[in-house]
């Protein structure tokens, strides 16, 4: 409570929107990148005029030092908007718990709505501890292996490794014969780091089991210490640089990084920065030896929320299911280039001529198929720190084996759960 009564006055003057009391319409808060900004304008211009008598007023989230810690201060202050989009699902069980948002399924439609464009994995998924539901699945943006296919050939692979074997391999002959690093991964502490590396990794490699469920830790079990060994030896080898390379060029993009654990909005930042004839694609993330079964992979999902403090829940939640319509999920794949929480979007006509004119995309839009977030706690920040920690440890500086760090690890997050 120490924390939120800091962060709201902190935000507060920054927090423009007025007291929810005094607004007559809907307030609706978008992420503030230029993309998310231009789907919200126009979806908003739409419902406004198909509904002058419920008009919403849209705004990008106020700046801050996250989008969490200004949606952390205006729930302490009272002044969330009506509707947010850029929902992080494990911050939202936080919000459950401070009595700040509203139960969709109290609408009697929410089912409906859900089952018709969620595959019943995402819905389970999004569900509170409570076993309600507070939040609208609605983007995800799946981390998948970007590689170079030149030099793959130069090495005699015609396509990309799948599994840690060949992985490995291709690590070795890239090394030895091109004086190129495999992949890189950003080494420092930092919680949300593990999404590139270790998450996806482990989703993979254990077949999409995630990290808590309620007070029990899932994660101790072979595919962590799978994840981490793999890791561990990437790096204990030479074929990941420890350094931090992001401050001297895109080596990726240079040649001298053959892959990247990354997500669909590499593909703008490909084409705009590539070199001539520079070659590049995507594919799953690489899994143990003798996996079965689809691949799994961070699915960095975004979710919608009405918040406690709306004056008109149910106009609310007509102009959320207005946002996740067929016509507007299009419209965040064309504008933004991120793929809305829709099944059988490639079989579906609307989309047809999206994918055809940008075909990269397709990869993406097949693995959606099979992404998992992050579970429904309290303490998630905390549950990824845990194992940031031991991340460093055993992976960065190989102080200690992956089974202790895997171990040490849920050891700790028992503590937090408690």
């Amino acid at each position: 409570m120490i924390v939120l009564g800091l962060l709201a006055l902190l935000f507060a003057g920054g927090c423009r929107n007025e007291p929810a009391s005094n607004r007559p319409e809907l307030l609706y808060w978008s992420a503030n990148n230029p993309y998310e900004q231009e789907v919200a304008r126009v979806v908003v211009q739409e419902w406004n005029a198909l509904h002058p008598a419920l008009r919403v007023h849209h705004q990008p989230i106020p700046e801050g030092q996250s989008s969490e810690e200004v949606i952390l201060a205006a729930i302490a202050g009272r002044t969330t908007p009506d509707i947010y989009s850029n929902a992080w699902p494990g911050d939202v069980e936080f919000y459950v718990r401070a009595k700040a948002l509203v139960a969709l399924d109290q609408f009697p439609d929410c089912d409906s709505v859900l089952n018709s464009r969620c595959t019943p994995e995402v819905v389970a998924q999004s569900r509170a501890r409570d076993g309600r539901l507070y939040q609208m699945p609605w983007k995800t943006n799946p981390i998948m292996m970007m590689y170079n296919p030149g030099l793959f050939r130069q090495i005699g692979f015609d396509r990309p490794p799948a599994t840690y074997s060949g992985y490995l391999a291709a690590a070795a002959k890239l090394h030895d014969s091109l004086s190129c690093w495999i992949g890189m991964s950003d080494i420092r502490v930092l919680w949300w780091q593990r999404f590139f590396d270790f998450y996806p990794l482990y989703l993979a490699a254990s077949g999409g089991r995630t990290l808590v469920s309620g007070d029990s830790v899932l994660f101790e079990n072979a595919g962590a210490i799978a994840a981490m060994s793999f890791l561990q030896t990437l790096f204990r080898r030479g074929y990941f640089p420890r350094q931090k390379m992001s401050a001297t060029g895109d080596f990726f993009l240079r040649g001298r990084v053959a892959t990247r654990f990354t997500g669909p909005w590499e593909i703008s930042h490909a084409e705009k920065y590539k070199p001539a004839g520079f070659e590049y694609d995507f594919a799953p993330i690489p899994v143990p030896d003798g996996h079965r079964g689809p691949v799994y992979t961070f699915g960095d999902l975004k979710n919608i929320v009405i918040f406690s403090t709306c004056r008109r829940p149910r106009a609310a939640w007509e102009f959320v299911k207005f946002m996740v319509s067929r016509r507007n999920d299009l419209r965040l794949l064309e504008t933004a280039s991120q793929l809305p929480l829709r099944k059988n979007m490639l079989n579906d006509a609307l989309f047809a001529g999206y994918f055809a004119a940008n075909p990269r995309m397709i990869a993406f839009a097949q693995q959606a198929e099979y992404v998992r977030g992050v579970d429904q706690s309290p303490g998630m920040k905390e549950v990824f720190d845990a194992i940031s920690q031991e991340y460093e440890a055993a992976v960065v500086y190989a102080a200690k084996s992956p089974a202790a760090a895997v171990r040490d690890a849920a050891k700790r997050v028992r503590l937090i759960l408690e």
